[in-house]
């Protein structure tokens, strides 16, 4: 069995894997979907796009399930503080990807136009509002969530859901939508051709130069003006969890210690600029390394998030000292070490079945393959 604080570490790492896996891989069903009534101007067009992510998106979902899993498991004392202090937005999120299920399966079920248009704005907000939330919520974790533990280890959340919609949190939501949008516009350039692969173009190079835009304002938000989190002295790495005992403070610039201290993790932001930089002058040329160019983009904009924060997960606002982090929250060590084994097995296999199941669905969709298969399409 592994020590105590390499599994913590290990674990860190693995539900970052999946954090950013889901927003690779479900993100662009998300951005397909809110660029669906700008792409797509009449309903076979909108058929398009729709059957273009729609035999991936419910296995892409699969994600955002493990790493809720693992942040259950690994993490119980986060998931808990996270999950009912931020529910109402949480619910949110939840009840916006309710609409993609149904809107799939029902939108071509009547041939009503005031019907298919219903759904498509249905798929339209889960779409939209799970981007710009996820995005809301990752700003409110750099600035700190208002919680604490009283003596018995029970969260108190002292925060309204108003609380969570202030300027940087807005900020950060912009620049999750902007990015998720350039990853599905990049996507439709794979998945169209014609008319629509033009319109996606012009969509992929506007929201690739709003991703640059809004994450440099977010950088600069950060090393400047945003107060981050600083641990003061040294902590047990291998020590029992637990939110008491550990020094803590708040300072502007705080979260840009690690970058200064290992100058590797800046390639972390400069992936995120690199990879929109390439969508936005590459265009439709290379369709594929466009798509990929935008994942990685995607991914290294998380990871600036990520590596800013470590060894912080979830900051405490109003009592810094009981902020959560890696070496403070997670779950015993035999309990990281059988979870360890579990994710070595079904990993591997998650990757195996998604990479076949692209490989089998690869190509095209075009309007004549919506017109041959109209009652069996979406």
């Amino acid at each position: 069995m592994w020590d105590y604080e390499t599994l913590r570490l290990a674990w860190w790492v693995i539900v970052a894997v999946l954090l950013i896996g889901y927003a690779i891989m479900d993100g662009f069903d998300l951005g397909v979907a809110g660029l669906l009534p700008f792409v797509a101007r009449n309903d076979e067009e909108r058929r398009v796009l729709i059957n273009a992510i729609g035999p991936t998106w419910d296995g892409n979902q699969v994600w955002l399930i493990l790493g809720a899993g693992a942040i259950f498991a690994a993490w119980p004392a986060i998931y808990a503080a996270a999950f009912s202090g931020m529910y109402a937005a949480l619910l949110l999120v939840l009840f916006a990807l309710f609409l993609r299920p149904v809107g799939f399966d029902y939108r071509s079920k009547l041939a009503s136009p005031a019907w298919r248009t219903g759904w498509d704005y249905a798929l339209f907000l889960g779409g939209v509002v799970p981007a710009v939330v996820i995005g809301i919520a990752f700003g409110n974790f750099m600035l700190g969530i208002p919680f604490h533990f009283d003596e018995s280890f029970r969260s108190f959340y002292n925060g309204t859901l108003a609380d969570l919609l202030n300027p940087f949190a807005l900020l950060t939501g912009l620049v999750s939508l902007a990015m998720l949008i350039m990853h599905g516009a990049s996507f439709l350039l794979i998945k169209t051709e014609g008319v629509l692969q033009r319109r996606a173009r012009v969509a992929s190079r506007l929201a690739a130069g709003a991703t640059m835009l809004l994450f440099a304002a977010a950088g600069a938000a950060i090393m400047t003006d945003i107060e981050g989190f600083r641990v003061i002295g040294e902590i047990d790495r291998a020590a029992p969890s637990s939110p008491f005992g550990i020094g803590v403070v708040r300072e502007a610039g705080a979260w840009m210690d690690n970058f200064h201290a290992h100058a590797w993790m800046w390639l972390a932001p400069l992936a995120g600029m690199t990879g929109a930089l390439v969508v936005l002058l590459l265009g439709d040329r290379r369709p594929a390394i466009s798509w990929m160019a935008s994942g990685a983009s995607v991914a290294g904009i998380a990871a600036t998030a990520g590596l800013a924060m470590f060894p912080f997960i979830l900051p405490s606002s109003t009592h810094p000292e009981q902020s959560l982090m890696v070496w403070n929250a997670t779950s015993s060590q035999q309990t990281l070490w059988l979870m360890l084994i579990a994710a070595a097995i079904f990993m591997p296999i998650i990757l195996a079945y998604t990479s076949w199941v692209f490989r089998v669905l690869r190509g095209k969709v075009t309007l004549e393959d919506i017109r041959a298969n109209d009652h069996t399409a979406y």
